[in-house]
């Protein structure tokens, strides 16, 4: 089993801080979690927690057709992930597919199970430049039709790291040494969504050169929402980890979109945040 790499840890926590908002609705949240001091009691006065983000399953998409409207306009900018990334050729899946690991450990696209209404991924880059590979990121929005399917795929998805700790992505890069980890975040892990996974490994290329590679999920309601960082060759360890926290701060802002369109009561309406906060803020 691959050791938990430091950089994605300090990821998770830098997640916490990386929804901060001033309160406008259309943008990511603040901390969702009270600070904690020594000699703090409670009180009638004390700072009520908010809720992580989330999609009511009411207000969730119940058709196919809803769900696949409802990933499509899903708003996602390639300068989420950070500058300079740009949308990939080819740029979407097909809605009616997602990604299944096979017996064998081959990751193969397949039509969508009964308990799956729609799967989108969208591909980004960070294109190689002053002797930097290129940076790979990927993100995934699921809509299933409750939230114990939901819940379900989030536990599928922990036990694939422990049957293939190498996974073949297609017909020459595949990862390996891969972690997997719950409740990364700690006491603090519902500040993002109801639940969360994050998994770490190396991204094996065809010359057989070993780069990091990240991977968070989350779930609001009945939607799960992934994304993979794929690192490219000749970053440093600070830049590897700005490339881990930037994909994680993405996330964010696609999750806060999707709770607002949830408390707006219109899964089917576009929301962006208006403006990205840096972590800390």
């Amino acid at each position: 089993m691959a050791e938990w790499r430091p950089v994605l840890a300090a990821a998770a926590g830098v997640l916490l801080l990386a929804g901060c908002s001033s309160g406008s609705d259309d943008e990511p949240k603040a901390q969702k979690t009270p600070e904690k001091s020594a000699g703090a009691s409670s009180s009638a006065s004390a700072s009520p927690v908010n809720e992580p983000y989330s999609l009511a399953e009411d207000r969730a998409p119940r058709t196919r057709a809803d769900a696949v409207t409802f990933v499509r306009d899903l708003i996602v900018r390639p300068d989420y992930f950070g500058t300079g990334y740009r949308k990939r050729d080819p740029f979407e899946s097909d809605p009616a597919e997602w990604a299944v690991l096979g017996e064998d450990c081959l990751w193969r696209r397949e039509g969508l199970p009964d308990t799956v209404l729609a799967s989108l991924t969208r591909a980004y880059e960070l294109p190689a430049k002053d002797g930097k590979g290129p940076v790979y990121v990927s993100l995934t929005v699921t809509v299933h039709t409750d939230v114990v399917a939901a819940r379900r795929d989030m536990a599928g998805s922990l036990e694939e790291a422990l049957r293939c700790p190498e996974q073949q992505l297609n017909a020459t890069d595949r990862v390996r040494g891969l972690y997997s980890r719950v409740d990364a975040f700690a006491d603090g892990r519902s500040v993002i969504s109801d639940d969360d996974l994050t998994e770490s490994g190396n991204w094996v290329t065809a010359d057989g050169k070993a780069h990091p590679f990240d991977w968070y999920k989350f779930r609001l309601g009945p939607v799960t929402l992934a994304a993979t960082a794929r690192h490219g060759s000749g970053r440093t360890k600070a830049e590897d980890s700005t490339v881990t926290t930037d994909m994680g701060k993405g996330m964010t802002f696609v999750a806060a979109s999707i709770d607002s369109r949830g408390k707006a009561g219109d899964a089917g309406a576009t929301a962006e945040p208006t403006e990205k906060k840096e972590a800390g803020q």
